[in-house]
């Protein structure tokens, strides 16, 4: 879904109003509390929008049938658990934890309470689950990655900018495990066509100018930036600086494209908030998390920023332009 369409799924969301009634009509409102990884900005407000609109078909009006209690943990660790505690003691039905953070900060709190996870990579190899087929316990989710998105990160970034021969791979070193995978799908691919590969690890802002400022001295370089909390975070930081040092880049989410990236391709997040809401409905409906498998993502896109290649004199094959879900600029 594009952000452009942010009004018209906010307002479509009233011609839903009705159905609200309907569910659960016999009983007080229930409780749902939503925990998000990133901040409350328009990225944020356009996944939360998705997910209330498609509870609103299921029959759940937020302040009619369902008190929905949001908050927003920023990357933030200590913020993350301080908000799990807050939510946790409002007593909710179900819980929604958007990112492995608060969805970990959660599931530490709680046993009982039903968890849904959303955008959540390998919740297997993260300790969320043991299965995904059946997850034990009181969670069941969404997962937002496939690790082998590293070596197509690897080729569109290789047709957009076929003069980059040293790659830096940005993530934070919190990651690791997970980005050691897309690490060894990227060296797969670049093994045979001789790219010279560079772990570029970053946990803070201050790490951001540096780390791309040393990578940038020398020449023929370009960046795929994995996904995780500290990228997204410092994610127009990220993109400004490879801007300054003239680096094409490739991201993982389009609203790094959108904030004036070169190229993402990714899993399709809003689509996951959506369909997040679907387990959330089961749940409030007597179903167990164990009940419900783990989904995988269902929906990527590639979006192209022109602008951005303009300024740094690359041009887009019409091709990968015609394969684009959408282009900026």
């Amino acid at each position: 879904m594009n952000r452009r369409e942010f009004i018209t799924l906010l307002s479509g969301m009233g011609a839903v109003y009705g159905l609200g009634a309907r569910a659960q009509a016999s009983e007080g409102p229930r409780r749902v509390g939503m925990l998000i990884g990133i901040a409350n900005e328009l990225e944020g407000q356009v996944r939360v929008a998705a997910f209330k609109q498609n509870l609103a078909r299921l029959g759940w009006v937020d302040g009619k049938n369902l008190q929905l209690d949001i908050r927003w943990s920023s990357g933030d660790p200590d913020r993350a658990k301080a908000h799990a505690d807050e939510l946790i003691g409002l007593a909710p039905d179900v819980l929604v934890g958007a990112s492995s953070l608060v969805a970990v900060a959660l599931q530490q709190r709680t046993r009982s309470i039903p968890i849904v996870f959303l955008v959540v990579p390998d919740p297997v190899r993260n300790g969320i689950v043991t299965n995904q087929a059946r997850p034990d316990g009181n969670l069941t989710g969404f997962t937002n990655f496939e690790f082998s998105m590293g070596a197509k990160w690897l080729e569109i970034l290789g047709e957009v900018a076929p003069g980059a021969s040293r790659l830096g791979l940005m993530f934070d070193p919190a990651a690791i495990s997970r980005g050691r995978q897309y690490v060894a799908s990227i060296e797969d691919a670049a093994r045979p066509l001789g790219i010279e590969l560079e772990n570029l690890m970053i946990g803070n802002a201050a790490d951001v100018e540096h780390t791309i400022a040393r990578f940038a001295r020398e020449p023929d370089g370009g960046l795929i930036v994995l996904p995780d909390t500290a990228t997204v975070c410092h994610r127009k930081l990220i993109v400004s600086s490879a801007a300054k040092h003239r680096l094409p880049a490739i991201y993982p989410y389009r609203y790094f494209a959108t904030s004036g990236g070169l190229v993402s391709y990714g899993v399709d997040t809003v689509d996951l908030y959506a369909r997040g809401a679907a387990y959330v409905d089961r749940i409030l409906r007597g179903a167990k998390p164990a009940d419900l498998p783990v989904q995988e993502p269902a929906k990527f896109e590639l979006v192209i920023n022109k602008t951005a290649a303009k300024n740094l004199g690359l041009d887009i094959s019409p091709v990968l332009m015609a394969y684009a879900n959408e282009i900026i600029g």
